[in-house]
């Protein structure tokens, strides 16, 4: 249960809501009880008087409180749903902001011990099941113990005896039954949000991986453990079911046999003491309207295994500490961006390689450089550490001679335009993903943009920029990606400019096309362009060619081709 206390933190920032929903939900039940009470009594009353009272019985002021009861009822009722699933829709609110902000201060290696199936799946299905905290835990359990506090007292106004019994018995049912039921229902309720994280995670990977599912003949295979997955689900369901059934069967035998013993005490006082006859129905009715408000008890407990689940798995996103961490101000200075790397090692987490090696390397504001190499060599991982997208764990990288973990966050980012390798189209329109890189760009540089890099064929159509991307709208072909996030890279216009294989996947000649405009466009500005091919490379001011995680061979274009070194011969295998 020490997985909630963070939760239960956040939703004491609402107080007045949740506080207004629990006296809600009190007035409602102390009026349905007084509804059903003074209902009883009233008609036990009329009969006992019959045609007799007609002229000595007060049927108005009954009659009144009969209708009274009922009214305020039903308004407690609606006022009660109204605040209280607004005060945890806010909380919802406030908690899934707070668990985003805390998800998006993660570095990618934090992130990556998750699947973005089951990030999502905790950050959407974990936290609505942690509504069930107030809305069937915590509201009636308040309410079920104020009730039987207010019904014994005011039923010793009648007889002590009786609201003893009675508050005695309601004691024990509120204290017992929920520990009884949470323990029982504990198994299930794990079962069933581990089972529920499980399913998804296992449809959304069906459904990603469809077609090669297909192609190989496996989509049966799959889609059978799927459905014996969504077996266990349903099982864990319905056993929980059959103990939400057995809690509420429970509460009625209880309820039963206390107003049965609460009958016979009745008969024996009122006889005893010669009160009115009609006292009994009073103390029945009284008697079954309060076990009425112990109802939501009964099993209130039994979904807490899978709140408290769902609260551990929101956790582990949440108590993680930032891996990377920003200044709040940094003294960087304006204009292109000169990079020192020195012994730069790392490792990525659980590989026990290195994928860069004592790394040194220098570039001079406004110089253009292309890295080359083998797959696998720390090539992209050198960009990355670049963006601080992951944290070197032995060596120096200073830009501008400012260590680039002084570098404030904001200011780094504005400072580099940045084409990755995997790039990502958002399900919005193409001018909401084009305003990523440049919130202020107007209609005019966004389609600038887009013509510059040989898309505006995509301004072709009626939508325009209004035009949907991605998902349930227009797909872009692999060369159209990289063209796009060229596209964004320009309009980010940043001082240095990191490259992940730009022309990846375009033809000949529009790769010659964009590789002219990358030259023109980056002209006095730092550029770092990682490559498998060799188109332009003459352009560049230096080449560096990487092998184990080190620089085994640097310079220009010419040089590198006198010595006859990795270079040459790497272009000697491309010619033939």
């Amino acid at each position: 249960m020490s997985a909630l206390r963070p939760f239960l933190r956040l939703w004491l920032r609402h107080p007045f809501r949740l506080a207004l929903g629990i006296v809600l939900a009190i007035v409602t039940l102390l009026a349905s009880i007084g509804l059903l009470t003074l209902s009883g009594w009233f008609l036990a009353a009329s009969s006992v008087a019959g045609v007799a009272g007609l002229y000595s019985f007060n049927y108005m002021l009954p009659a009144a409180g009969v209708r009274g009861a009922a009214i305020i009822r039903t308004a407690a009722r609606y006022a009660e749903r109204l605040v209280s699933h607004d005060a945890t829709f806010r909380v919802l609110q406030h908690l899934r902001v707070y668990t985003f902000s805390r998800l998006m201060a993660l570095s990618p290696g934090q992130l990556s011990q998750f699947r973005q199936a089951d990030l999502l799946n905790r950050f959407v299905a974990d936290v609505d099941t942690l509504d069930h905290l107030y809305l069937r835990v915590i509201s009636p359990l308040f309410g079920a113990f104020v009730v039987m506090v207010v019904v014994t007292l005011g039923m010793s106004f009648i007889d002590l005896q009786l609201a003893l019994t009675l508050g005695g018995i309601m004691l024990a049912t509120l204290v017992l039954m929920p520990s009884i039921f949470y323990r029982l229902g504990a198994p299930a309720g794990i079962a069933i949000a581990q089972g529920r994280a499980r399913w998804r995670l296992q449809l959304m990977q069906w459904l990603a991986g469809q077609a090669e599912l297909t192609l190989y003949g496996a989509s049966h295979a799959w889609r059978q453990q799927l459905d014996e997955d969504e077996l266990r689900w349903q099982q864990a369901q319905r056993q929980q079911q059959r103990l939400q059934a057995a809690a509420q069967s429970l509460l009625l035998l209880i309820s039963g046999v206390a107003v049965t013993l609460l009958l016979w005490l009745a008969a024996g006082t009122i006889r005893a003491e010669q009160l009115p006859g009609s006292l009994i129905a009073l103390v029945v009715f009284c008697g079954l309207a309060a076990f009425e408000a112990l109802a939501p008890v009964a099993g209130a407990f039994l979904p807490m295994s899978q709140v408290n689940t769902a609260a551990q798995r929101v956790n582990e996103i949440i108590d993680q500490p930032p891996a990377i961490t920003f200044p709040p101000h940094s003294d960087a200075r304006p204009g292109s961006l000169a990079i020192a790397i020195d012994q730069l090692d790392f490792s990525y987490p659980d590989r026990p390689d290195k994928v860069l090696n004592r790394l040194t390397l220098r570039v001079d504001a406004g110089e253009r450089i292309a890295l080359l190499g083998p797959t696998g060599c720390g090539k992209s991982t050198l960009l990355a550490l670049l963006t601080r997208g992951w944290e070197s764990q032995h060596g120096v990288i200073t830009l501008n001679d400012l260590p680039i973990g002084a570098w404030q966050e904001s200011e780094l980012r504005q400072r580099i335009s940045v084409v990755t390798q995997r790039v990502h189209l958002f399900s919005q329109s193409l001018r909401d993903n084009l305003l990523l890189a440049c919130p202020a760009a107007s209609d005019e540089q966004l389609r600038a943009a887009l013509t510059e890099v040989g898309l505006q064929r995509l301004l072709e159509t009626e939508e325009g920029l209004n035009a949907w991307m991605g998902e349930g709208g227009r797909p872009l072909s692999g060369g159209e990606l990289r063209r796009l996030a060229i596209a964004r890279a320009l309009l980010h216009n940043g001082d240095l400019w990191l490259l992940d294989e730009p022309t990846e996947g375009l033809d000949a000649t529009t790769e010659q096309h964009i590789l002219n405009l990358l030259q023109r466009l980056t002209a006095g500005k730092t550029v770092i362009m990682v490559t498998h091919r060799l188109s332009g490379l003459e352009q560049m001011d230096r080449i560096c060619v990487m092998d184990n995680g080190v620089i085994v061979e640097q310079g220009s274009h010419a040089v590198l081709i006198s010595k006859a070194g990795r270079y040459w011969r790497f272009r000697q295998r491309i010619a033939l």
